[in-house]
């Protein structure tokens, strides 16, 4: 009991050393995720005692290599968080650490945003522009959803790797660039490869040191470390920690968070709105309700984002699989098709969508 109440104000402590607060008593199993949490090194991401760590030792290793870095894993894992954190311990941490996700992207602008362009090299190009690749010069560029370029970008993604150089839009000398280049991914690429929607060569290219993010439930040592993180980074210069309660730790540790940490963060910041803004309760947790099954109901977002899946499903079936043809009845891209499904196969679980129609 002794060592108990000394280990307490040992936390107090600590929380008064970076001007913070939390209220009284400091009970439950988020007591140990938050002083490991205080224990961090700036440089670690969150993470609890087991698997993560292991990883996290093998990306310390990764990063003292140039070599490209494959991160893989579901939405939400936090595969930016792990590009960061190889950045950080690289000989390339001095530079700067450029982000993009490539489903974000306009595929019409896709080739100039990465590689450059010169003036007038397409209609509106008043001036020129070095790119991403430049862009991140001395430093790092991350390339997030990296299956969602289209194969003839692909080809000239593959050879900016090979060469190290790029070709701005209208030029016609390549340029070189000095960068180290992570991707990462949220759907197995191996699969993509074989299915004939990701270039083999670049897929090798690109695996040359390849990190698997497994999905939240699946490292459930993880979450309430993360939920620390999140709520100490909530409580900002000076404030007071949101306390989550026995009961509701217990909660967030049984909840299977398809939606991985950004699931886990709406669910925080959702709590904290809902409660006495001191401590989380069990009855402050607001799960999704298309997620959180029976007794609960859907909002209008999630109505319709489930009649656009099941029309997805149908067109699927009436062409057979052919996405092509299932994206022309669509009226949208392929790539944003792919997209969508990507999406479906994230809200199941893993499931993949359609998986019986390719």
């Amino acid at each position: 009991m002794m060592d108990q109440i000394s280990s307490d104000t040992a936390l107090e402590l600590t929380l008064t050393a970076r001007g913070l607060r939390a209220c009284a008593p400091l009970d439950g199993p988020f007591r140990d995720a938050l002083r490991r949490e205080l224990d961090r090194p700036a440089d670690l991401p969150a993470h609890g005692a087991a698997g993560m760590a292991a990883l996290l030792s093998l990306a310390a290793r990764a990063a003292g290599s140039d070599a490209t870095l494959l991160i893989e894993g579901p939405t939400g894992t936090g595969k930016e968080v792990m590009a960061r954190y190889v950045h950080r311990r690289s000989a390339w941490a001095a530079g700067p650490f450029v982000a993009v996700n490539c489903a974000a992207l306009p595929e019409a602008m896709l080739e100039a945003l990465l590689f450059g362009h010169e003036r007038g090299a397409f209609t509106g190009a008043a001036g020129a522009a070095k790119g991403l690749f430049r862009a991140a010069d001395g430093g790092t560029l991350f390339l997030d959803e990296v299956a969602e370029l289209p194969l003839g970008l692909q080809a000239k993604l593959l050879r900016a790797l090979q060469e190290r150089e790029v070709l701005p839009l209208g030029a016609t000398v390549p340029v070189p660039y000095r960068a180290r280049i992570v991707a990462a991914g949220n759907r197995d690429l191996a699969v993509e490869v074989a299915e004939g929607r990701f270039r083999a060569d670049l897929y090798y290219r690109l695996r040359v040191l390849p990190l698997e993010l497994r999905p939240l439930a699946a490292r459930r040592d993880d979450i309430l470390p993360i939920a620390a993180a999140l709520l100490l980074s909530a409580a900002g210069e000076g404030g007071e920690i949101v306390w989550i309660e026995a009961a509701a730790a217990d909660r967030l540790l049984a909840h299977d968070w398809p939606g991985n940490v950004r699931e886990l963060d709406n669910v925080l910041q959702r709590a904290r709105l809902l409660g006495d803004g001191r401590r989380i309760g069990l009855a402050d947790l607001r799960f999704d309700p298309v997620r959180a099954g029976a007794g609960s109901s859907p909002r209008l977002g999630d109505l319709v984002r489930a009649q656009e899946h099941a029309a997805i499903e149908a067109v699927l079936e009436e062409t057979g699989g052919r996405r092509l043809a299932a994206a022309a009845r669509l009226g949208i891209s392929e790539r944003t098709l792919r997209y969508k499904l990507a999406e479906m196969t994230r809200l199941r679980g893993g499931k993949p969508a359609g998986a019986a129609l390719q």
